[in-house]
């Protein structure tokens, strides 16, 4: 299924540009009237509800799960749960060079995207919590989804209480599932814009095959296809290590994150009078919400690094910080060896052929 939906999204990105287009609407309206349902739906399925001082104000360590007795260590881990819902709004500055406008549209595409997951990816969360039957049974391994995915069991046991079967959960999870998909075609839009982007500045290796154009369907094919051959490369190991999936999971999120670090930091220590502002400018508040962001983003780079299961097993320890020594040791060599002679920074794209040549 991983395979199937990978090559999927990187067909749809190769040859049906415009299908993709209307796929994202039916995105919108699906997200939006879906979540919507889940949102209102639940908590009237459920046979109870937890009460506001159990949602707000009550402290579950779960420590024969997760093996953690620290409560300060605990609160730090769970911070990044709101990376859980604040995802996606990256996606609009990537394709901002498609974009009508996109000194204007792309930053507001941005808000806009924000404020959405921000809202939704709240609500469904709070929904959840307060839609929990049984705290105890929820991390079970001898319950229906085996103690590994608490969402599903949290709408499996309000359906099934009420109703005694969970085909309204199996409806639930579509929705969800839907989501899934709708996600993981813009993030494969997204991810081969940024290969394209990379390999026309002559950043990227065999630049002069992945910043090619399709002559017909104008996309970067070949970037396309290249993010696809990546991500099923890397989800194969996944088949015999769980403990691979969360490496990947947490590389990718400080690889996302963290390339933000870099212009924002240079935002604030650039001289006020180099920097030239364009149309959507934040003006005073723009270097505080820049140090909010920045130190936001040194939090959330160095949380993904750490450790969430105990005692550390070859089984449960966190490959993240592995990963992000061999990557940036490769990305470095490569730098000092080589790179550093002939890159030379961003090229000029206007009136560029299909090669991406000026």
């Amino acid at each position: 299924m991983y395979v199937f939906f990978t090559m999927i999204w990187a067909i749809l990105n190769t040859f049906a540009l415009q299908v993709i287009a209307f796929i994202d609407m039916i995105s919108i309206i699906w997200q939006l009237i879906g979540g919507s349902v889940l949102i209102v739906l639940l908590p009237l399925v459920a046979l109870s509800t937890q009460p506001a001082s159990f949602v707000f104000g009550h402290f579950e360590l779960a420590s024969e799960s997760t093996g953690i007795s620290s409560k300060p260590y605990a609160i730090i881990l769970s911070v990044l749960f709101s990376h859980f819902s604040l995802l996606g709004y990256d996606t609009a500055a990537h394709i901002t060079e498609e974009t009508k406008g996109a000194d204007k549209n792309g930053p507001i595409s941005i808000l806009a995207s924000i404020f959405i997951v921000s809202l939704y990816g709240w609500m469904y969360v709070l929904v959840l919590t307060f839609s929990i039957q049984n705290f105890e049974y929820l991390y079970d391994v001898n319950n229906e989804t085996g103690g590994a995915y608490v969402p599903a069991q949290i709408l499996y046991d309000a359906f099934h209480g009420r109703y005694h079967n969970s085909i309204g959960a199996i409806i639930f999870l579509v929705i969800i599932w839907g989501s899934f998909f709708f996600g993981g075609l813009s993030s494969t839009t997204s991810a081969a814009r940024v290969v394209y982007a990379l390999s026309r500045d002559d950043g990227f290796p065999f630049s002069s095959i992945w910043r090619k154009i399709h002559p017909k369907h104008k996309v970067p094919a070949n970037a396309v296809w290249l993010c696809a051959t990546i991500c099923i490369i890397m989800g194969l190991p996944i088949i015999k290590v769980n403990v691979v999936f969360t490496a990947i999971i947490s590389i990718c999120t400080i690889g996302w994150v963290g390339s933000y670090g870099v212009p924002i930091f240079a935002r604030l220590v650039m001289a006020e009078k180099n920097f030239k502002a364009g149309p959507f400018y934040l003006g005073k508040a723009s270097k505080p919400v820049c140090f909010v962001a920045f130190l936001w983003i040194c939090y959330t780079c160095s949380v993904f690094l750490l450790p969430n299961l105990y005692p550390i097993e070859w089984k449960n320890f966190n490959y993240a910080p592995v990963a992000l020594g061999v990557c940036l040791t490769v990305i470095m060599l490569w730098w000092i060896l080589d790179a550093r002679k002939w890159f030379k920074g961003p090229v000029r794209n206007i009136g560029s052929d299909q090669n991406g040549k000026v």
